[in-house]
């Protein structure tokens, strides 16, 4: 758990490899309910190198001067990030 929404991330080490790498983050919101949009790149252990990138988006919720997961989704690919794209822009587009 974080006490500054700065300090949040996707990062992860184990057996001194960092296992989740964060590559960049955006705020989308802020506040007792905050969303971050995390990208990312997995180890691969049989390669020994970072994998494809991923996004994921995270919800927390700020108790008790902690901020605290609550849900997550995860964009697998970037196949997968382009059709949530397009759909947000048609439909943005429709208005």
């Amino acid at each position: 758990m974080s006490e500054k929404l700065e300090d949040l991330t996707v990062s992860y080490s184990e057996d001194g490899i960092e296992t989740t790498k964060e590559l960049g983050k955006v705020i989308l919101s802020k506040g007792s309910w905050t969303t971050i949009v995390f990208r990312y790149q997995d180890w691969d252990r049989a390669k020994e190198d970072y994998g494809p990138e991923k996004y994921t988006i995270r919800r927390y919720q700020k108790r008790n001067g902690e901020y605290r997961q609550q849900s997550k989704f995860n964009i697998s690919s970037r196949a997968q990030a382009k059709s949530l794209i397009d759909a947000l822009q048609g439909w943005l587009v429709e208005e």
